[in-house]
C-alpha cells in the first residue's frame, strides 16, 4: 500500500524526470536547428558569392558602357577628339580610365585616372579587365583574351562622334561579323588569379559610327 510519504516521493522522481527530459529535448531542438542553419548556409553561400559576383560585373559593365556613350556625346558637343584610355596601374595592380582630349598624348596628370568601379564600390582587384584591343581603335583578334597591362589600351570618338581609322578585327571561321572592339569585365577564376572565369560582362564597339552593345560570359568571346 501506498503511505503519503512514498506518495509523495513518485511525485517528486516524476517531476525530476519530466524536467530532465523536457531540457533535454530542448537541447536537442536547438542543437537541430543549429545544425540544419549550418546545413542550408554550406548550400547557400556559394549561390549567393555568384549572385554577388554577377552584380559587381553588372555595375562595372554599366560603368564602361555609361563612359564610352558620354566620351561619344562630349566629342560630338565640343567638335573636340576624345579618347577612353584603361590601364593597370604598376604599383598596386588597380585598374584605372580616364576620359582625355585630343590634345593630351600621355596622361601625366595623375587626377586623370580614375579606378575602374569605384564610384559604384566595387573594388578593382575583385574583377578582371580583358580587351582585344591592341592599338587606338584597333582589334587584332577576336576573343578578348589580353588582361589590361600598364600600357594603355584605348578608344577614340572624333569630332563628330565616330571612330577614326578604325580596325574592327577580323570575323571568326564560318561567321562574316567583325569582332569588334571589346572590353569584357570578369569574375577571376579564383583569389588573386588573372585567369578570368566564365562569369563576364562585356561592351563592344563594333561600328565606325561608334555602335555599341553588351554581352554577357560565352557571348563575350564570340
Amino acid at each position: 500500500m501506498l503511505c503519503p510519504d512514498n506518495i509523495k516521493n513518485l511525485i517528486r522522481k516524476s517531476k525530476f524526470y519530466n524536467s530532465n527530459s523536457t531540457a533535454g529535448f530542448t537541447l536537442i531542438e536547438m542543437l537541430a536547428v543549429v545544425i540544419i542553419i549550418g546545413i542550408l548556409s554550406a548550400i547557400a553561400a556559394p549561390s549567393w558569392l555568384a549572385f554577388t559576383n554577377r552584380q559587381k560585373v553588372n555595375k562595372v559593365n554599366d560603368v564602361l558602357l555609361s563612359t564610352l556613350q558620354e566620351a561619344q556625346r562630349e566629342a560630338k558637343k565640343t567638335k573636340i577628339n576624345k579618347s577612353i584610355w584603361f590601364r593597370r596601374r604598376q604599383v598596386d595592380n588597380i585598374i584605372q580610365y580616364a576620359v582625355v582630349s585630343e590634345n593630351i598624348t600621355e596622361a601625366t596628370d595623375i587626377s586623370l585616372w580614375k579606378p575602374l568601379g569605384e564610384e559604384i564600390g566595387v573594388d578593382s582587384q575583385q574583377f578582371i579587365l580583358l580587351t582585344n584591343i591592341t592599338d587606338n581603335n584597333t582589334a587584332s583578334v577576336t576573343t578578348a583574351s589580353n588582361t589590361i597591362s600598364t600600357a594603355k589600351k584605348y578608344i577614340t570618338f572624333d569630332y563628330i562622334g565616330v571612330l577614326p581609322n578604325a580596325k574592327f578585327g577580323d570575323p571568326a571561321s564560318g561567321s562574316t561579323t567583325l569582332p569588334g572592339l571589346k572590353l569584357v569585365v570578369a569574375v577571376p577564376k579564383s583569389a588573386n588569379s588573372t585567369e578570368a572565369g566564365n562569369t563576364k560582362r562585356c561592351v563592344i564597339v563594333q561600328t565606325i559610327l561608334g555602335g555599341m552593345r553588351t554581352e554577357k560570359d560565352d557571348k563575350c568571346d564570340q
